[in-house]
């Protein structure tokens, strides 16, 4: 399997809701599905985004790992009551669209507009407005990240 053929989510995009709060996703994000994972998400809210994992990888990286936290610590009680308890399985239409919950929506504040960011195991989805803000605080920290990730061996 080639570099260009791993399944992995890469670039991201600008949508928008629908009335419904319905969102298509990106062709070459739905094809890495339909070709390695099963044909749904499972999305769940992550700090000021939604994150959205396949299945797959869900139960892989992050369920069996959550399944080891203690139920008696403060911080991974919060965890699982904040993260995992977000989680929602979404299943396409015959349009290629996932219906976000009104309650997921609600908690990552999406607006319309909203940016779907790769992120090669997982994507992200942000109001729009709130991407910006994210990027320029990126942009700010530059040095700081890229010096982090040095140290992580990238």
């Amino acid at each position: 399997m080639g570099i260009l053929n791993k399944p992995y989510f890469r670039g991201r995009s600008v949508h928008r809701l629908d009335a419904k709060g319905r969102l298509r996703i990106p062709t070459k994000f739905r094809e890495v599905l339909q070709k390695n994972y099963t044909d749904a998400l499972i999305i769940a809210q992550l700090g000021e985004c939604l994150v959205a994992y396949p299945p797959e990888r869900w139960e892989e990286e992050i369920e069996s790992k959550a399944l080891n936290l203690s139920e008696v610590l403060p911080e991974h009680r919060s965890f699982l009551r904040r993260f995992i308890s977000s989680a929602e399985e979404c299943e396409f239409d015959n349009q290629g669209r996932i219906l976000i919950p009104p309650m997921l929506r609600e908690d990552a504040r999406l607006g319309q507009e909203v940016v779907l960011a790769g992120l090669l195991k997982k994507f992200e989805i942000w109001d729009r407005a709130t991407w910006g803000s994210q990027a320029d605080l990126d942009r700010q920290n530059s040095q700081k990240i890229l010096e982090s990730i040095a140290g992580a061996g990238l």
